[in-house]
């Protein structure tokens, strides 16, 4: 059974839309527009009609010349709606203002935007914002939904680790105890019990209060070795080596002074206010025998879990996931450069690593003619923002993703790139000053993250249906379904 899905409303009383509704001194309170809209924009508050709820208007595109105009209703000339100037300021080239808006409605409804909103691509000129499915004119058959089977297996090759198979095709990035405000942490730690999905620590240990979500949390083994015991490495169903990042590959990690509190202090073993860095890389692998020996090490501990190899995209990044196999891994995740908040460089984002949709094709090509494909389980992530980002990825030859940046735009993460400065974000997200995380209430956040993905999978089961396939992993490789812009 998939969970409930029930509509959350932004946190904020002046959420951004696409459109801006204005009332002039015209207006008498008579209610036309409230009766009018059934969108919800317009609302009585006592006597008096209250300011509108810009965020939820559809637009004159779309309301023009029907009944539920308020603009035409009005009696007294008092409305105006136009695009709201403040959006030409919100997003960047791959996160638009529409992706993002589009995001936070998805997070308050599970359902896609009314609205005129691009929800499936970017702007940034390349990647998947280049790449479309080729649809046939017809599907091949018929299909109800619930013929459709987005469910993915995390573990092909070892029957005596982990039987886990998860329902849906993607599970939450590592998000470090320190660089998120323990809200956040608990927000998405529910949404993915909820979901029978894994949510990871990232590296910087495991607090006590995610202990109530074991079943569903991935711990992280990074090369600062902050945190990691052997208790929480046998806590959980799967450990996460994270060798490199896509988003700042060669440069290890970095959690500043500022954020470095009493509690995050203690859970690493580091002293209050000073920066703390990972290295780059283990300095104990230098080779898949040392990799190996990392793999045991972890089985040693805890024989049925399943261990995933974390791994940035350089140009030989076929071999490093072949090594991995061999090494024992269970899952390859490979980190693509378009990933991270805003705590990563931009100039390491952009210039190191290769763009997560070339290495993806070469991995999945290299294990196949390795003989190998079959017993790994192929998992990526790095700028992956939207349910179509994932079917075109797991198209590439993944065989799922993992999201991250996505799960905090739920959370009304506007891509101001506050994460590292001074007390962090200003909306309570990638914070650990105790006032601004109170701004996040856990039952909120765990519900928008649990509607982004009930709207995600609505999307991936439709996008099935055109193609007359019964399930994701019909879909692993198939370049066919897939076109590029630049190539037309």
């Amino acid at each position: 059974m998939n969970p409930e899905i029930t509509r959350v409303p932004s946190r904020f009383r002046h959420s951004i839309g696409k459109y801006k509704v204005l009332r002039g001194p015209q207006c008498q309170n008579c209610a036309t527009c409230v009766v009018s809209c059934p969108e919800g924009v317009h609302f009585k508050a006592g006597a008096r009609v209250a300011a509108p709820k810009d965020y939820l208007c559809l637009g004159p595109d779309v309301c023009k010349g029907k009944s539920t105009f308020c603009v035409d209703r009005c009696p007294h000339h008092a409305l105006t709606v136009a695009v709201n100037p403040m959006i030409k300021a919100l997003g960047d080239y791959r996160w638009t203002a529409d992706l993002l808006m589009s995001t936070w409605y998805q997070a308050e409804t599970g359902e896609l935007p009314d609205v005129g909103m691009e929800y499936t691509v970017g702007d940034s000129g390349g990647g998947f914002d280049k790449l479309r499915f080729r649809f046939p004119e017809k599907p091949p058959v018929e299909l109800s939904d619930d013929e459709i089977d987005t469910s993915i297996e995390l573990n092909k090759r070892d029957p005596q680790a982990h039987r886990i198979t998860i329902p849906i095709p993607f599970y939450q990035g590592g998000m470090s105890f320190g660089s998120v405000s323990n809200n956040t942490m608990m927000s998405r730690a529910t949404a993915a019990a909820r979901w029978r999905t894994f949510s990871c620590t990232g590296e910087g240990g495991y607090p006590d209060f995610l202990h109530p979500f074991d079943h569903h949390m991935i711990t992280q083994v990074a090369t600062g070795l902050f945190g990691v015991k052997e208790e929480t490495i046998q806590r959980v169903r799967i450990i996460e080596f994270k060798y490199a990042q896509g988003a700042k590959p060669g440069l290890g990690g970095h959690l500043l002074g500022a954020k470095v509190t009493e509690a995050v202090a203690k859970m690493r073993e580091a002293v209050q206010g000073s920066a703390l860095f990972s290295p780059f890389p283990f300095h104990s692998v230098y080779s898949v025998e040392d990799h190996k020996k990392h793999v045991d090490w972890i089985k040693a501990m805890n024989p049925k879990a399943l261990v995933s190899v974390k791994v940035s995209t350089p140009a030989d990044v076929d071999m490093v996931a072949v090594g991995s196999y061999y090494a024992g891994a269970h899952i390859v995740h490979l980190d693509g450069s378009y990933g991270g908040t805003g705590a990563a460089p931009d100039i390491a984002k952009k210039n190191i690593a290769m763009p997560i949709e070339y290495a993806i094709s070469k991995v999945h090509r290299f294990l196949e003619a390795e003989g190998v494909r079959d017993q790994v389980t192929l998992i990526v992530s790095g700028g992956i923002r939207t349910a179509h980002d994932i079917v075109k990825a797991i198209a590439l030859g993944a065989d799922g993703i993992v999201e991250g940046t996505a799960g905090l735009v739920a959370l009304e993460c506007t891509r101001c790139s506050s994460c590292e400065s001074g007390r962090g974000c200003p909306r309570g997200i990638a914070t650990t000053d105790p006032e601004l995380a109170k701004l996040i209430q856990v039952e909120w956040g765990a519900q928008r993250i649990v509607n982004l993905y009930a709207s995600w999978r609505k999307q991936i089961v439709a996008i099935l249906k055109r193609f007359g396939m019964r399930g994701i992993r019909e879909m692993v490789g198939r370049t066919d379904c897939l076109r590029h812009l630049d190539y037309e």
